[in-house]
């Protein structure tokens, strides 16, 4: 385990995350969202839903692309998107260019931990959220469990669960479910040797993670199972949040 890197400017953290997923997403293939464990849940919340966000999906979008808006860092992903019918827009999740409660399902999955003013992002996401919004949310587990994972792919922190729910009643979102999320391989090893050939050999890692080693992790993907509240436990690395934003000010 390594602790987490000391805090970044807006501008640094900026500059790392564009140059860890820029190239990944020129390099990567968009995966549909019907390819996710998460399809099941978003149809339902779709089917209640006319005005959707998601913020930073990158070429991995949750919510259906057709007519969704998306706000993201990344230029290449978001031209993707937008061919395939996607509102897209540059922009962070700090200081969303959107107007006040525009969106009745929001979509913010594996971003906040990547800011280091996370209470900032969960205000942006309120203040862009209509009173009874649904929020979908996912977040790493536990700072004891952090790895040269974390580091490589920018994060900013890990989450104890009892502040991430206080963060999150601060803002006006209840947790309703959660379950059990995330695709990172649980070796190591596997993981030290994936870095190393993104960072030394791009084009074979890019073949083998587009042709391989995304298509197996999504043929093993778990059907999430929900639990009513959230989950704490302490094996769980990642966890997945459906909130709901208090109509009360």
């Amino acid at each position: 385990m390594t602790a987490p890197a000391l805090p970044r400017t807006d501008a640094q953290l900026l500059h790392a995350n564009r140059s860890f997923y820029d190239p990944l997403w020129r390099d990567a293939q968009l995966v549909a969202p019907q390819s996710f464990n998460t399809w099941p849940l978003v149809c339902a919340l779709v089917a209640a839903s006319q005005r959707r966000l998601e913020v930073a999906p990158g070429l991995r979008p949750r919510l259906p692309i057709k007519d969704t808006h998306f706000v993201d860092i990344s230029a290449p992903a978001l031209a993707r998107l937008s061919r395939g019918g996607g509102l897209g827009v540059i922009g962070q999740i700090g200081a969303l260019p959107l107007p006040d409660g525009a969106f009745d399902l929001v979509c913010a999955l594996d971003i906040i931990e990547h800011v280091d003013d996370d209470e900032g992002a969960l205000s942006e996401l309120a203040r862009v959220s209509t009173p009874g919004a649904t929020l979908l949310l996912s977040v790493p587990l536990h700072p004891a469990q952090w790895t040269a994972f974390d580091d490589f792919v920018g994060h900013r922190r890990r989450y104890e669960p009892q502040a991430l729910q206080h963060k999150l009643r601060r803002h006006r979102f209840m947790v309703e479910r959660s379950a059990i999320y995330g695709m990172q391989p649980k070796s190591s090893r596997l993981l030290d040797l994936g870095l190393w050939f993104l960072l030394h050999r791009r084009a074979r890692a890019m073949w083998w993670y587009n042709r391989v080693l995304m298509p197996l992790g999504l043929h093993f993907q778990k059907e999430l199972a929900w639990k009513p509240g959230f989950i704490d436990e302490l094996e769980v690395a990642e966890i997945i949040l459906i909130c709901r934003k208090s109509c009360a000010a």
